[in-house]
């Protein structure tokens, strides 16, 4: 059974008001009757230029906005359906990385705050309650550090960093504070939304392989969007083509990246410089 299944989900925004007063007609279809499996354990890359509909659609199938209409389901649970009792209990189970990681940490908490807020909310041990951090038993809050520092650790940054601010570390930095952030509750599926495109190519090459490493280690199962088809390449077993809200094709890596069938396919790979990783 996939681990996620999409099916001819949509997701249209109508048009506001025109630039000359009154009401603009029509609508944007910003995904339009996609339909695509992850299976568990695999990397599936979703590759298209910016404004496709990639961001879109990967918020969508972790329902952090509505569809207009189709179906998401998650290790058969249709999201769909689910309350809200239902859909906090299988958020532990997929997370998001977001693209900005200067945007996507609030600046006002230190590392370790950040990095153990979803274990707060969500329960990760009967004695951490939601608004009790200063009620936390002894054992809790040591059960706490060392889960935050066995993060640190994965995601290659030191125990110093715990008592730090988001605006002392460098943009990979932040990246990595984020991703310790979203494995912090041990997910089995993470949106990755286009996570080295703020960086600068060496710090989101080493950025990938550590996505590619915790992979491996915590047994991931990635949805990577990206304007990158060599990033992609790298890191992805599989590959489905956006464009314009809809999948123009899906395949292995190696079919997709050696023997494009769609136009829009090739052109993608032409734009694209190779990088190093």
């Amino acid at each position: 059974m996939a681990l996620v299944e999409v099916r001819n989900l949509i997701k249209i925004y109508p048009l506001g008001e025109s630039l000359f007063g009154g009401h603009a007609h029509g609508e944007i279809r910003a995904v339009d009757d996609v339909s695509l499996t992850i299976e568990s354990g695999e990397a599936l890359g979703l590759v298209g230029e910016s404004g496709s509909g990639k961001s879109t659609l990967g918020r969508l199938i972790l329902r952090l906005i509505e569809p207009t209409s189709g179906s998401i389901h998650f290790e058969g649970h249709n999201l769909l359906a689910a309350g809200r009792s239902e859909m906090r209990r299988l958020r532990r189970n997929m997370q998001i990385i977001f693209q900005d990681p200067f945007g996507s940490l609030d600046p006002r908490f230190r590392v370790e705050d950040i990095i153990a807020e979803p274990l707060l909310i969500h329960r990760g041990s009967p004695d951490l309650r939601r608004d009790s951090r200063p009620r936390l038993s002894g054992r809790a809050k040591l059960d706490l550090k060392a889960r935050v520092s066995e993060l640190l650790r994965a995601v290659g940054l030191d125990e110093s960093a715990r008592q730090r601010y988001p605006h002392e570390f460098s943009g990979g930095q932040r990246q990595r504070i984020g991703i310790a952030r979203a494995l912090a509750l041990r997910p089995k599926f993470i949106v990755a939304d286009e996570p080295v495109s703020a960086l600068d190519v060496s710090v989101g090459a080493q950025i990938v392989n550590l996505l590619q490493q915790l992979q491996r280690d915590f047994g991931l199962t990635y949805l990577f969007i990206s304007h990158s088809m060599p990033v992609v390449r790298y890191l992805c077993t599989r590959i489905a083509v956006m464009q314009r809200g809809r999948i123009v094709e899906t395949g292995p890596t190696e079919q997709i990246t050696q023997s494009p069938e769609h136009p829009y396919t090739r052109t993608l790979l032409e734009a694209t410089p190779e990088i190093a990783v």
